[in-house]
């Protein structure tokens, strides 16, 4: 059995490295849809937190769509792994999927949430920062961000990457609580 263990992973490899170059794969996967662009605008116009958290859910699942079954299986297993508290195994398939599909925003997100678990900020930092650079949009990478920065002991950056998740994201008790908190300690007392 042991035998044939490296020559799976080689046939295994081989087929995850062939996915960016075919028709539909992850390197043809956008953050910016037309669908989730629209969805965004709604979401910032949201009246109540009912309608916000469905339109939400929608662009989550939008960006969930790498353009490959292979990669969203990456996806999902790291997810799973996470939800179970495997942070190890988590990490290792999410550095697969940004391995294998370095251009899909989501599997950068989601390998930045394992780093955050593992109290890895640095990496996670790292993940955001890609993530956001794929995808500017990213209310999630940004609250994220603040919740590293706020973790550091960095209120100006927490604040400020909170306030722009605020600004895509309305209606997020936990991000205008921690604006609230960060709010003299960022932007200093005044008299």
């Amino acid at each position: 059995m042991t035998a044939h263990a490296p020559k799976i992973k080689s046939v295994v490899a081989a087929f995850l490295l062939s996915l960016p170059l075919c028709p539909g794969g992850p390197a043809l996967a956008q953050a910016g849809s037309e669908k989730s662009d629209g969805l965004l605008e709604r979401l910032a116009e949201a009246e109540d937190a009912v309608t916000a958290g469905r339109i939400e859910r929608e662009i989550r699942l939008e960006w969930s769509k790498s353009g490959s079954a292979a990669m969203d299986l990456l996806l999902k297993r790291g997810r799973d792994a996470l939800e179970v508290n495997e942070v190890g195994r988590a990490i290792d398939h999410l550095t697969a999927l940004t391995d294998h599909a370095p251009a899909f925003a989501e599997g950068w997100h989601a390998l930045a949430l394992a780093y955050y678990t593992d109290e890895r900020f640095g990496p996670a930092v790292y993940a955001l920062e890609r993530t956001l650079a794929l995808n500017p949009n990213h209310f999630g990478a940004l609250r994220g961000l603040g919740a590293v920065f706020d973790q550091l002991e960095k209120p100006a950056l927490a604040f400020d990457a909170y306030s722009r998740a605020a600004a895509l994201r309305p209606h997020d008790e936990d991000i205008d609580a921690a604006l609230e908190r960060l709010n003299r300690a960022a932007r200093g007392m005044s008299l």
